[in-house]
């Protein structure tokens, strides 16, 4: 995995948005409507050149195929392995019990009769993933999207969703409990790991479980009683990427993608210690909205396990406003300063900008003008943290 040597990196989270057409083959896909596949391929596959073309100009340099052939971050996970059906009744979000105006403005946009996000199939019999055609063929997008532009990244990532997630988001009903539950998907979910490491790529696991769930599924727990479904959590993926070189794995933590309240979000310092567990060489943290961009500090007070790198979030993914420079350059020099080691650090985004089709704040032609204050700020911070 590459780190900042010579200057500060960019990335970001993964997922990206997707253009109309496509979206409404995906939603359509998921809701079992009879659609034409190879049409769907060619519209993913279109849309893989399209946004790994705008990473590429607008200077990320550790980019990916934008989740573009997924319904969502997570949920694809049905449509790749087998034991999952019928529908899941995932408690209502904190946020979404205190504040139902914001829900109302969230139904106004469109984004809670689209993607099935809160009401994914569950768990209903044994789970199987023998057939990785799914994972194949983005990667075979990915590959030639990249391979064949102008200009290339100066390294590749894939993300897939980390045990928890899934366990959190597509319910159990099946297994005798939830922990034999989890290290079930570990177990089966390990092979798309291990396929994407081979493929050559930084394999991201998307974990907001591990932050996020406090406040959905695990709302009636207290702190230390979350923090040990964490360990769990962690747990789970060590055993699913014991395979995998640590320099290879990337974790992405966050507090759910959405632009609510969150004030009931756990704080990062009850939950670092548990994460900093997990075996992975680097770790990608919130660190630009509002209700988590104090938290750099934390960093100083609990430093990363030697040789993690750390991805703040230095762009806001569910706002239009598009960071002055010097706002993110501020942010990774925070975060530089607190963790003591400048070539630890790559410059990041919150979470997704397209977390599930039909699920998106911020317009396309915006994110790449975010992107583009990304490179602008870790310019900046290049030049504060090495002159």
């Amino acid at each position: 995995m590459l780190k900042s040597e010579k200057r500060i990196l960019t990335t970001h989270v993964g997922s990206l948005p997707r253009n109309p057409k496509l979206t409404d083959l995906l939603l359509r896909q998921e809701r079992g409507e009879a659609i034409d596949e190879k049409v769907l391929d060619l519209e993913a596959a279109a849309a893989v050149a399209h946004v790994v073309e705008r990473q590429l100009a607008a200077g990320v340099d550790i980019g990916n195929d934008g989740e573009q052939p997924r319904i969502g971050f997570q949920t694809y996970v049905p449509q790749r392995m087998k034991g999952f059906g019928g529908e899941s009744q995932r408690p209502t979000p904190w946020d979404m019990r205190e504040f139902p105006q914001y829900v109302e403005i969230m139904r106004r946009r469109g984004m809670l009769g689209g993607a099935k996000v809160f009401n994914a199939p569950q768990a209903i019999g044994p789970l199987s993933y023998d057939d990785l055609s799914g994972v194949r063929r983005e990667c075979d997008m990915f590959d030639r999207a990249a391979t064949g532009s102008s200009s290339q990244f100066a390294e590749r990532f894939m993300t897939a969703a980390a045990p928890g997630i899934i366990a959190t988001t597509m319910l159990n009903g099946y297994f005798d409990c939830y922990e034999r539950y989890v290290f079930a998907v570990a177990d089966e979910i390990r092979k798309e790991y291990e396929y994407i490491y081979s493929r050559g790529y930084v394999l991201q696991l998307d974990a907001p479980d591990l932050a996020m769930e406090r406040t959905f599924l695990f709302q009636d727990k207290s702190v230390a009683e979350f923090v040990k479904i964490v360990e769990l959590h962690i747990a789970a993926i060590n055993r699913a990427v014991a395979n995998i070189p640590p320099d290879r794995v990337r974790l992405h933590v966050c507090w759910g993608n959405y632009d609510g309240p969150h004030m009931h979000d756990v704080p990062a310092e009850d939950i670092l210690p548990a994460i900093y567990q997990a075996r992975v060489g680097a770790l990608a943290l919130e660190g630009a909205n509002p209700r988590h961009q104090h938290e750099y500090k934390v960093l100083g007070k609990l430093r990363p396990p030697d040789g993690m790198i750390i991805i703040p979030g230095v762009i806001d993914s569910t706002c239009c406003y598009v960071e002055h420079p010097e706002v993110v350059a501020d942010r990774i020099c925070r975060v530089a300063e607190a963790i003591g080691d400048r070539t630890r650090v790559i410059a990041g985004v919150d979470c997704g900008f397209g977390t599930f089709a039909a699920w998106e704040m911020v317009p396309e032609d915006i994110v790449w003008a975010k992107f583009g204050a990304l490179r602008a700020g870790a310019d900046l911070a290049t030049r504060r943290l090495w002159s």
